[in-house]
């Protein structure tokens, strides 16, 4: 498995007239998680997201591929 680097964004069970509206409804609820929290607790929620959604991608290679692209221009 490779690292998709193509917008991959979709609910299931809906329809989408726009192609980037489902990177819109990602991006706003990511704001939505983050909002009233101080700079700690979103840290804190972004470190525990990125460890979730790494056990979700669960492969390796991947997970090394994504953090060296990551961390270009860093």
């Amino acid at each position: 498995m490779s690292l998709n680097l193509q917008a991959n964004f979709f609910e299931s069970g809906k329809r989408y007239f726009r192609a980037f509206t489902p990177g819109d409804d990602f991006y706003e609820a990511l704001i939505d998680t983050h909002r009233d929290l101080s700079d700690e607790q979103s840290a804190m929620v972004n470190a525990k997201l990125v460890l979730l959604l790494a056990n979700h991608v669960g492969d390796i290679s991947v997970l090394r591929e994504a953090m060296q692209i990551a961390r270009q221009d860093s």
